[in-house]
């Protein structure tokens, strides 16, 4: 009840305590807050001992293995340094620090590595200062921009200000729609009422003017639909030039190339703000987001410099090291690209060019086919590796900041104890579809069983107290002296 109310899940003692009384199991079992508060504690000085032992037994026969690292920080009590490894998702920082400079961030990425056979060549982040001088000069990694930090700036530039523009040129064309109609019942009113000699009024003229007016205000909101629309699809746009393979053939995209169509989507949404006439704020947030071009395209580049170096050291032939470059590393990406995807039509077209691309390289004949299993699987780790290689995105990272400030949102406070609890929970036993460990998939070796080593190190309450009994007097003490 512990491990599932308070580690796995977000409740508190208290209700364990309720839960002990509900099932009747405070018979047997001690459930006073104070009791269980206890356990509680014991538990999580295991789960961290734990914690602290496996990573030991593991890391020692661990391979060596070039990493990416994402990290970013969240703020309850303290800053909360957070660095996860994307790939396996393994937290390899989680630690509160007196605060975020380079020198903490190195320091903590130091210590918590330190036993690691693992060298971190990258790191994925927003363009905070001190994560960015952290990568660069201390831990001498690329640094990969994050892209959902780039489309954020351009959303929140131009989302707002758009999708104001647009219901302004609705209400207008309403408006306009509410006069003509104003100005046609009055001629008919005229046309069927008795009225004075004279003149009449110049019912067509203004009809006429108000017919204009709406015309100019529907084509207002049908321009202000397209600035609206053309900005959603840039940014959608940038998501889709960002990959090192071309999502519909899985042809490779040149830094050059992906530098192209980046410039292109940004020159389409300075072209949407000046037609827009957009505030200066936004205009700011574009050329913002448009700084990271750079980074963005170095990434690129640094992606296949790394690719061409694992492939060489292979000492394949160039027959088949063509099949590496063309073929089998753009399927595994693509294949991971689908993953990944929430459409579910996309899903399928992204599968079925994996597939295609991978197909002539499993016949008989084929680029691999006169290789040894043991070389196969050497040149798919490989390949495996390549491919997981190129990290766009930090949001491991942000998904475990939000699961944190669910928790801190909780309990008010996450003590150092919990929060390394909380860490040794999400790596050692948290598993995924395949039922597999954080741990399991960054050391490449299963951990022993987490739950039943409380079972062995944790001691369960005595036996509880024999029950008072409650009095009940809804005139208190009034009555017991009289």
């Amino acid at each position: 009840a512990h491990y599932v109310m308070t580690m796995a899940g977000p409740c508190g003692i208290r209700l364990v305590c309720l839960f002990l009384k509900l099932t009747g199991i405070d018979q047997f079992v001690a459930s006073s807050y104070g009791c269980q508060q206890q356990v509680s504690a014991a538990m999580e000085e295991a789960i961290v001992k734990y914690g602290d032992e496996e990573k030991a037994r593991l890391a020692s026969g661990m391979e060596s293995k070039e990493i990416t690292i994402c990290e970013d920080e969240n703020f309850h009590q303290a800053p909360c340094l957070v660095g996860i490894e994307p790939v396996s998702n393994f937290i390899l920082l989680e630690k509160y620090a007196s605060d975020r400079t380079a020198e903490q961030w190195t320091a903590c990425v130091t210590e918590a590595t330190k036993d690691l056979k693992l060298k971190v060549i990258q790191s994925t982040s927003d363009e905070g200062k001190g994560i960015l001088r952290h990568a660069r000069e201390h831990l001498g990694a690329h640094h990969s921009p994050d892209l959902f930090h780039v489309q954020h700036e351009l959303v929140k530039g131009t989302g707002v200000a758009l999708e104001n523009r647009k219901k302004q040129a609705q209400k207008e064309v309403e408006e306009a729609k509410k006069e003509l109609n104003r100005k046609q019942e009055a001629r008919e009113s005229y046309l069927t009422s008795k009225h004075g000699a004279g003149r009449p009024p110049g019912f067509d003229k203004q009809i006429q003017s108000a017919q204009d007016q709406v015309s100019e205000a529907e084509k207002a909101l049908e321009m202000a639909e397209h600035h609206r629309d053309a900005a959603k699809e840039a940014i959608r746009g940038i998501a889709e030039d960002y990959h090192p393979y071309a999502l519909e053939t899985g042809q490779e995209t040149t830094a050059e190339e992906v530098a192209t169509s980046l410039n292109r989507r940004f020159s389409e949404m300075e072209s949407i703000a000046m037609a827009a006439n957009l505030s200066e704020n936004s205009v700011k947030r574009i050329e913002k987001a448009k700084r990271v071009v750079g980074s963005m395209v170095a990434t690129i580049a640094f992606f296949y410099m790394v690719v061409r170096a694992k492939v060489e050291a292979l000492g394949l032939s160039p027959v088949q090291e063509r099949a590496m470059y063309q073929q089998l590393i753009p399927s595994i990406y693509l294949s991971c690209v689908s993953r990944k995807n929430t459409d579910r039509d996309r899903r399928k077209d992204l599968r079925q060019c994996s597939e295609k691309l991978l197909a002539p390289l499993l016949v008989p004949n084929g680029a691999f086919g006169d290789c040894t299993k043991e070389q196969k699987t050497l040149i798919a780790d490989v390949a495996t590796e390549c491919a997981q290689l190129f990290q766009r995105s930090s949001s491991c990272v942000e998904g475990r900041n939000g699961y944190l400030s669910l928790r801190h949102h909780g309990l008010h406070r996450i003590s150092d104890r919990k929060l390394a609890a909380l860490t040794t929970v999400h790596n050692f036993f948290i598993q995924d579809n395949q039922g597999r460990t954080p741990a399991e998939r960054f050391f490449g070796s299963r951990p022993k069983d987490l739950f039943q080593y409380l079972l062995d190190h944790v001691d369960l309450p005595g036996r509880p107290a024999k029950k008072r009994p409650t009095i009940r007097d809804k005139h208190g003490p009034f009555l017991a002296v009289a």
